[in-house]
């Protein structure tokens, strides 16, 4: 804590986080740095719209292939230690300039941390979506590769989603790598996975486990096993991570089919919202004819208040009237009634000037 003070005076430093918010000036300190010797996630957010997560895992955690397939991205890089990696999601520039006016960083770290969890149980969507943020951004052309088979695209966490909208990864490039991506299978681990896997480890692999456990390594041992388990599992399956899957033009046409069906499917509620209200209106203009004797009564009373609000209210309920009585009785019926009730009132020109704009009502 000594040693980040002297890196700044006005930063709120505790046990576990160090937290700042930069008018002017630079921080002088070197945000990887300060991840290989202290922390596990970073977030930084800038006016100029840059947007930066970093998180820091043991180097079991990420398979080198895994590094590798991914080592051309803009918007995904790792930076390798001794025991760890560092890895990185970076929107470089934003066009959200509306965004950028009023974002000040807080918030996104609680968003974004469990990622670095969810990287620890082999779980490698963050990684694609980072990806994917390049393919959004045109930095990937149509015939590139799928660097990871992942399943699950349909069904991210909510911290993956939050990644994707940090990046400002669109929805509609999201929906159409779902589409057609496996669903994740079931996490529970059965007793015969475990024991055909047990059964294939190489021996210097479980006595490279059993040495970090009788060293008192635990955390880092289970880490391994964990991870090496994780790819296991992915490569039974038959989604190696560092095997080639779709083209990225194939992922840009499925955006636009998702975008078709996502528009449709918009138009179809839409439609069925439109036919709602027509059951409802036509339900209470049904009602309100049946009862139009209290509904007179109800503008009188309103028009007596003498009000520009209760003339807006008597306003609307006779423009209500008026369709009541042409659709059961026709238009006849509602001016009959409409010129009975204007002798009283006739003289009220602001309750005049509503009927006339309403059209309802000719000022004579």
């Amino acid at each position: 804590m000594k040693e980040l003070r002297a890196l700044s005076t006005r930063a709120d430093i505790t046990r576990v986080s160090f937290a700042n918010d930069y008018q002017w000036g630079d921080f002088r300190g070197n945000p990887d740095t300060l991840m290989e010797r202290y922390f596990d996630a970073h977030v930084y957010v800038a006016n100029w719209r840059t947007a930066i997560f970093k998180v820091r895992v043991p180097v079991e955690a990420l398979a080198q292939g895994t590094v590798e397939a991914l080592s051309a991205c803009e918007s995904l890089f790792f930076k390798a230690t001794k025991t760890h990696w560092i890895v990185t999601w970076q929107l470089e520039e934003s066009e959200d300039d509306e965004r950028f006016a009023l974002e000040d960083g807080r918030g996104w770290m609680a968003r974004l941390a469990p990622v670095r969890d969810e990287l620890l149980r082999g779980d490698l969507r963050s990684l694609y979506v980072g990806w994917l943020a390049d393919v959004g951004t045109g930095m990937v052309d149509d015939d590139e590769l799928e660097p990871l088979c992942v399943n699950g695209l349909g069904q991210l966490t909510a911290a993956q989603l939050a990644l994707a909208e940090f990046l400002e990864v669109d929805e509609v490039l999201l929906a159409g790598a779902a589409m057609g991506s496996p669903d994740v299978t079931d996490g529970n681990v059965t007793q015969k996975d475990m024991e055909e896997w047990i059964h294939d480890m190489p021996r210097e692999a479980a006595a490279g486990v059993l040495k970090q456990l009788l060293s008192g390594r635990g955390k880092e041992a289970e880490r391994a096993i964990q991870s090496r388990f994780a790819e296991w599992r992915r490569e039974s399956q038959g989604h190696d991570e560092a095997s080639p899957g779709r083209a990225a033009g194939m992922l840009r046409a499925n955006a636009q089919a998702a975008e078709r069906v996502r528009q449709e499917r918009r138009r179809q509620a839409q439609e069925q919202r439109e036919a709602r209200r027509r059951k409802e209106r036509e339900v209470y203009l049904k009602n309100l004819f049946k009862e139009s004797t209290r509904a007179w009564k109800s503008v009188q009373r309103a028009v007596e208040r003498g009000s520009g609000a209760a003339y807006d209210e008597a306003c609307r309920l006779l423009v209500d009237l008026s369709e009541a009585y042409k659709v059961h009785a026709g238009p006849g019926r509602f001016q009959v009634e409409l010129m009975k009730f204007m002798i009283e009132h006739a003289r009220r020109k602001a309750l005049v000037q509503r009927l006339v704009k309403a059209g309802i009502w000719e000022d004579r």
